[in-house]
């Protein structure tokens, strides 16, 4: 259905950072020609579904020759930006964008926010959150941002307490209280939607819920506010391609109110435009 190139969490396994730096390298001239099209790094659901909307239906009329190129992990896009095989990035937030840079020496910047996919708690075994048995074994992203964010819907909840002062690389030893003894498994952010039917609960990014065909506005059993959300998913660039005439072109058709509408017609509130 689009004309995207799909590189598996599998490559993952690997687990060395070069990989990555050298996963799409045959495309280096090309992300850095601002002549030639612009290729852009997303995961499937929903940030390459609304740029392959702008390519098909906004770009040409724009002058922009834009390619999409699809990521199922939060890694890869990265580390394409930062070694030129890709022009851009569309998947991330600030929160996780500032924890990899730190963690990677990576020098990737934010152009322009677009959108936020709350995070949610679902499960296949109850309906209320509060149905939560004693022991339960809840999943949760492993990575740094995202567990932290897991364990702040619990707690703004009411489901766990955090310690005061829990930031954005709280993990489970920063809960005060755990009235209901839960357990943590940690997985990749991609595997928890799979856990479903080996857990009692899984908090669950927007992006993989709807790729799982769960519905956040109506799936999840708590889900996160939109008001003040610091993790809005944005267009980002290495630093220093900021005003590449391309990235400034995408960055004013994915804020338009074109794309606005697509998204309040295809997400139905699963995903919210944050312009």
């Amino acid at each position: 259905m689009r004309n995207a190139v799909k590189l598996t969490a599998a490559v993952l396994a690997a687990g060395a950072l070069t990989l990555g730096l050298t996963a799409c390298g045959s495309d280096k001239d090309d992300a850095s020609d601002t002549s030639g099209p612009l290729i852009v790094a997303a995961s499937p659901v929903p940030h390459a579904e609304i740029l392959t909307y702008v390519k098909d239906n906004l770009a040409k009329d724009a002058g922009l020759d834009l390619q999409v190129k699809e990521f199922t992990d939060y890694v890869l896009p990265n580390t394409a930006t930062e070694d030129g095989s890709v022009g851009a990035n569309y998947f991330q937030n600030q929160p996780y964008l500032d924890d990899f840079n730190k963690k990677n020496g990576t020098h990737i910047v934010p152009v322009v926010t677009v959108h936020l996919e709350p995070l949610g708690l679902y499960s296949s075994k109850i309906k209320k959150a509060d149905e939560l048995k004693s022991g339960a074994t809840v999943a949760v992203p492993n990575d740094t941002v995202n567990e932290a964010r897991a364990l702040k819907l619990l707690d703004a909840n009411g489901i766990i307490t955090l310690k005061d002062g829990a930031g954005n690389d709280a993990t489970p030893k920063d809960i005060a209280k755990n009235p209901k003894n839960l357990k943590f498994k940690e997985l990749e952010a991609a595997q928890t939607p799979r856990s479903l039917d080996d857990v009692d609960a899984a908090v669950i990014n927007g992006n993989y819920a709807i790729e799982s065909d769960l519905k956040p506005s109506e799936d999840a059993l708590v889900l996160e506010s939109a008001d003040d959300n610091p993790y809005g998913n944005f267009l980002a660039v290495k630093e220093g391609n900021e005003d590449d005439p391309r990235v400034k072109k995408l960055a004013k058709l994915l804020t338009s109110p074109e794309v606005k509408k697509f998204i309040e017609d295809k997400y139905a509130g699963s995903v919210i435009a944050s312009f």
